[in-house]
């Protein structure tokens, strides 16, 4: 399926057409249609967080369009910097994925 028949699949749960989505994000008139095997990131970025989809999912390497608690970890540890003002090393960040893990695990 290419990412043009995702985000119409999308758009037709949403009941909008792809014209009125290219509107309210400001993408050009049929920009969406050309979109067959790649698109823009920033334009990909901005379709995804508008359906609440993942980039992956857009681009069919995903069959699940939601993000799941693991990507949600690792896009805050790839924020994440440490006191030095670097990004955290390997090693820290196993430490805190799971603490995360340990800590949600518990929880329940």
């Amino acid at each position: 399926m290419s990412i043009y028949q995702r985000i119409k699949d999308l758009a037709n749960e949403k009941k909008i057409s792809i014209r009125e989505l290219e509107k309210q994000l400001g993408f050009s008139n049929g920009a969406v249609n050309k979109w067959e095997i790649k698109a823009p990131s920033d334009k990909l970025e901005a379709v995804a967080d508008y359906f609440g989809v993942t980039t992956d999912y857009l681009l069919g390497r995903t069959k699940s369009p939601v993000k799941t608690l693991a990507d949600e970890i690792n896009e805050a540890l790839d924020r994440s910097v440490g006191t030095s003002g670097k990004p955290i090393t390997d090693n820290d960040r196993a430490i805190i994925k799971g603490m995360i893990e340990a800590y949600i695990k518990n929880k329940g």
